[in-house]
């Protein structure tokens, strides 16, 4: 596939980067490179192989939900600088 100037200005543009015409000229490059690339990759035959979401099996690897006390609010708030009816005072940000 041929990466015109009128490709590039729009990727330029919606990744929000100015390019100098030199890099232009390598960014055009390299996403031919990349085309390319993934024109062989499509030239192979994947039949019967399924599809992944990762290189490596993953599992869940979250720990189970148990109840537990928290700590108790006075003795979190014996930190605080200032506080106001049980909670963090903190200044205001905006009017």
């Amino acid at each position: 596939m041929k990466i015109t100037d009128d490709m590039i200005d729009y990727i330029s543009e919606l990744a929000r980067l100015r390019l100098k015409d030199e890099e232009k000229e390598s960014a055009r490059n390299e996403m031919e490179k990349i085309i390319n690339y993934m024109d062989t990759l499509n030239q192979l035959d994947t039949t019967g192989i399924e599809a992944m979401s990762h290189a490596f099996p993953m599992k869940n690897v979250f720990r189970k939900d148990e109840v537990r006390p928290s700590a108790d609010r006075d003795d979190i708030l014996l930190n605080a600088p200032d506080k106001k009816n049980g909670a963090f005072k903190v200044p205001k940000t905006f009017e």
